[in-house]
């Protein structure tokens, strides 16, 4: 890859530096949805010093022996990773992180800082995300452990779609939470809740990156379909 990262996109970068993702995650750049955008264009856009992300991406150690490389992992392998590690988390973390945010709003909907609304974003996010994930595992997984690559343009295009929906609800998320960040005195639900939508974020994005990026990366692409990462 090369070494110019001010210009090279952010989906490039999560990709092939060990560790990117996570500096990625800390100054709030969209390296999934978003991942076509360079470095220097995703920062500007977020009013984010550009050279201090540039600064801790250089800090980091090359080639981290610690961290699985997706690019080099069999289809069959990834798609395990994916289904285990982030389908069957996210069944866990919506129902919950619906709970709290009912919760909270039952409490302090009257306060200015309560995050109304969100219950019921979480739960249409949480039923968009089953109808999704339920596509991947009955559909398109099946045809790419099959090595069915002429059958899997239409279900990609339709996926990677799907993504960028995700990234908006995220968004949303944001917007309600004033960007997860707990009023002062929230007691310990509205806490909790707020940790929950971090994790959430994180893996959600964390979860689109290894599939558009990676485990989608060698299939072929409808013209004209709808594909997140040329928003």
């Amino acid at each position: 890859m090369s070494a110019d990262y001010m210009n090279t996109p952010l989906g490039d970068l999560a990709r092939d530096i060990p560790g990117a993702t996570a500096v990625f995650h800390a100054n709030r750049l969209d390296f999934c949805c978003q991942g076509h955008h360079t470095l220097a264009e995703a920062a500007a856009k977020k009013g984010v010093p550009a050279a201090d992300v540039l600064a801790q991406l250089e800090a980091l150690a090359p080639g981290d022996a610690t961290m699985r490389d997706w690019q080099q992992a069999p289809t069959a392998e990834l798609v395990e990773h994916i289904l285990t590690r982030f389908h069957a988390r996210h069944r866990e973390q919506l129902p919950e992180l619906i709970r709290l945010a009912r919760r909270v709003e039952q409490v302090h909907g009257d306060r200015a800082t309560c995050p109304n609304g969100l219950a019921d974003h979480l739960s249409y996010m949480a039923q968009e995300m089953e109808s999704h994930m339920l596509k991947e595992e009955q559909i398109l997984f099946p045809l790419l452990l099959q090595g069915r690559q002429a059958m899997v343009g239409g279900p990609i295009s339709v996926m990677r779609f799907e993504h960028d929906q995700h990234g908006q609800a995220l968004d949303e998320i944001v917007r309600l939470t004033n960007d997860l960040t707990p009023p002062e005195g929230a007691c310990n639900t509205w806490q909790a809740l707020y940790r929950g939508l971090e994790e959430l974020r994180q893996d959600l994005m964390q979860h689109i990156h290894l599939e558009n990026n990676i485990l989608f990366a060698g299939s072929p692409r409808p013209e004209g379909s709808p594909y997140c990462a040329t928003a």
